[in-house]
């Protein structure tokens, strides 16, 4: 469903005055302004208005907000289940009754000004496709267009979105390239990586150098284009009737940057199929081993486990037992699940100590795995072509 107007459907609760509009201002009180009952769109309380009038729709229909999801409501009985994603005007409608979304959309579209799109084929830029009660999540459409923005549809494949081995530092002796023009490239990348976790890692690398950029920054950015040429039709796929358990893969690399020594972090988890979170950043301190890397990386992997968790038991899904989270460093799970401070790890910071009390608390639960098995492992550091191939895979990053 798409709201048309969104913004206008907002009453003001703060006193905002504006000018008499002109060719509407009336005669012999040409001096007075208008007060402003309802939003406007250049308002900045316009969009927290809007969100507040839908917010109030919602509650008013028997709908509960997520308290881990602000944009997410849901209606559960024992019966039947609603769920609706609002993103500013674009609403998303789920259930598995057709008349309850079909009454739904009628109550909405007496209250509002709606436009009824039909089926969830398109959102945001991806594309989402139903093959048997299957779904695929891809953005080939917009990976077309930013080929064809930068010139580079004709361009030569490549197998890896970054080549093995590559290290790429602020001080390479190079010509620095047109910083608006990168930065562009970079962020234009950035939001492709929401179907392409493949390229997560690549992406983060080359957005660590968006002050000066330099020449092998550039044609590291390309060949990540280079990479989307040859997979432009790849996506994820989630199975049907996957209601797996909830899995996480947490990893990281040591000493990654020339720069600064600071290791990159990396998770992903998924529900039996495709992965459904998964990030790669560079961590804010430096590391001191390799067990220590690990171990900030499995605490922000923690974090992210207990949001999921969160949302999982607003839908009633997955609610009987803990989140997993996969490691392959022994080191660390033994250091997670010691609540003892010995000299070896006094000095990391309090709030990397988190996962032990999800840990002690039965919130998550941590366990080993060997480095083949990691998934995570694709997030943190550029692979061959062979380790690349089969994280992928491990991804469901697959041709649609």
């Amino acid at each position: 469903m798409d709201v048309k107007t969104a913004f206008l459907n907002g009453t003001l609760k703060e006193e905002v005055y504006t000018e008499q509009p002109e060719g509407y201002v009336k005669k012999g009180e040409e001096g007075k302004v208008c007060r402003l009952k309802k939003a406007l769109y250049g308002l900045k309380q316009a969009p927290r208005a809007w969100y507040s009038r839908i917010d109030e729709y919602f509650r008013s229909h028997g709908f509960k907000k997520c308290v881990h999801e602000h944009t997410l409501f849901t209606k559960i009985t024992s019966q039947s289940r609603v769920i609706v994603c609002l993103y500013v005007d674009d609403i998303i409608l789920a259930s598995e009754s057709l008349t309850l979304i079909e009454q739904l959309k009628e109550s909405m579209q007496s209250e509002f000004e709606m436009t009824d799109l039909g089926t969830l084929h398109y959102f945001l830029g991806m594309e989402i496709k139903n093959d048997n009660g299957n779904i695929m999540l891809t953005q080939q459409k917009y990976a077309k267009n930013l080929l064809a923005k930068f010139k580079m549809e004709n361009c030569r494949e490549a197998l890896t979105p970054m080549e093995y081995g590559l290290k790429l530092s602020k001080e390479d002796h190079e010509d620095e390239v047109d910083q608006n023009v990168y930065r562009m490239l970079v962020g234009s990348l950035m939001y492709l990586t929401n179907t392409r976790p493949d390229i997560m890692f690549a992406v983060n690398k080359v957005s660590q150098f968006m002050q000066r950029p330099k020449r092998s920054h550039w044609e590291a950015s390309k060949r990540i284009l280079r990479y989307i040429k040859g997979t432009i039709n790849h996506g994820i796929l989630y199975s049907k009737g996957s209601k797996g358990k909830l899995v996480g893969y947490s990893d990281s690399d040591y000493a990654g940057s020339v720069d600064d020594s600071k290791s990159t972090s990396g998770y992903v988890f998924n529900l039996g199929s495709g992965a459904i979170a998964w990030q790669s950043r560079k961590q804010k301190v430096v590391a001191l081993s390799s067990t220590e890397a690990e171990y900030i990386a499995l605490s922000q992997t923690g974090c992210q486990a207990l949001w999921i968790k969160g949302v999982l038991n607003e839908l009633n899904i997955n609610t009987d037992c803990p989140p997993t989270i996969l490691c392959d460093n022994k080191s660390t799970i033994s250091l997670a699940k010691d609540p003892v401070y010995h000299g070896k790890s006094k000095h990391i910071r309090v709030k990397y100590h988190f996962i032990r009390e999800l840990i002690k608390n039965d919130e998550v639960e941590v366990r080993f795995c060997t480095t083949k098995e990691q998934a995570a492992d694709i997030l943190t550091k550029a692979l061959q072509l062979k380790d690349f191939k089969r994280l992928k895979d491990a991804l469901y990053v697959v041709m649609i």
